[in-house]
């Protein structure tokens, strides 16, 4: 007999909602979607999206430097500029693409 998939954690949930709504061509950083949502850290959103975030735009929340998750950088690369997302090199420029929410 197979398990039940535990429910998805009450702050993971938040920090996918969060995600969901990040515009087309805009960014966040892990530490910005913890301070959106008042709890966690850079660390914990971090820790979810490598746990539950392959159903949500995941390439659009970053690191603090501008880089995309490590990792993941030539796929999120590739889907940042497909959404037009303003890029220097491997990074991306944060004060013109930071999603304030």
């Amino acid at each position: 007999m197979g398990s039940v998939p535990s429910p998805l954690p009450a702050h993971a949930e938040r920090v996918l909602d969060l995600v969901e709504r990040v515009p087309s061509g805009s960014v966040v950083t892990y530490g910005d979607v913890a301070e959106m949502l008042g709890e966690g850290s850079g660390r914990t959103v971090g820790r979810v999206m490598a746990l539950y975030g392959g159903a949500v735009p995941w390439w659009r929340v970053v690191l603090a430097s501008g880089r995309p998750a490590p990792g993941h950088e030539t796929e999120a690369l590739r889907r940042l500029r497909a959404e037009g997302v303003p890029l220097r090199g491997d990074r991306i420029v944060l004060r013109d693409a930071r999603w304030s929410g």
